[in-house]
């Protein structure tokens, strides 16, 4: 008779590699804890990782370079996760400003908004997953780059905008389909509609 456990690998391995999954993927196998038992053995195994509390990947292995056991991003998990909830999300914050290239610095912490449910994940080595409520209308945006520019340049705020910053932004929109970027100017505060055009001129 195949094992809870049993079933559990297989259905981790028809996924593949580098895959993020949750206890709430098996309850066909079987009773919640079953499930957390049969997680935890193969954690204990080394067949898959334990990321944070209740959510596991299957890694991908890296044999070209010898890198070993490769794990997801925090972006990964996070719109994994995302996912799951049926929820949309933004990223804020430096986190935001790194993905634009306005900053280098990367954050331990990253936070994104969003009409899910508010929640920290903790990763362990003092990284963290922050998910902070937000309306659905601030998160209506058709264009992900016309959100992403518009929390980031919040977050910076607009007496902190310099013209590295939009010279920054400018690159990256100039990279991205113009009807698409501007189909979201009315979601956008005045002033980041004024950066937005300008960056078209």
């Amino acid at each position: 008779m195949t094992s809870i456990e049993d079933n559990i690998l297989s259905a981790i391995k028809e996924k593949g590699r580098g895959s993020i999954f949750f206890p709430s993927d098996f309850t066909s196998y079987g009773e919640t804890k079953s499930i957390g038992k049969g997680l935890e053995r193969l954690t204990v195994k080394g067949d898959i990782v334990r990321l944070a509390r209740g959510i596991y990947t299957y890694p991908e292995i890296d044999t070209e370079l010898g890198l070993g056991v490769l794990m997801p991003s925090i972006e990964q998990i996070a719109e994994t996760i995302a996912r799951r909830d049926k929820a949309r999300i933004v990223p804020t914050g430096i986190y935001a400003m790194n993905r634009l290239g306005i900053s280098t610095q990367v954050p331990m912490n990253f936070v994104y908004l969003t009409d899910g449910a508010p929640r920290k994940v903790n990763l362990g080595n003092g990284r963290s997953i922050q998910f902070k409520y937000t309306t659905p209308k601030n998160l209506s945006f058709t264009n992900y780059l016309a959100m992403l520019v518009t929390f980031a340049l919040k977050e910076i705020g607009r007496e902190n905008v310099t013209e590295d910053m939009t010279g920054q932004i400018k690159q990256v929109i100039l990279k991205e389909d113009k009807n698409k970027v501007l189909a979201d100017l009315e979601l956008m505060p005045a002033w980041i509609r004024t950066i937005i055009k300008q960056a078209y001129e």
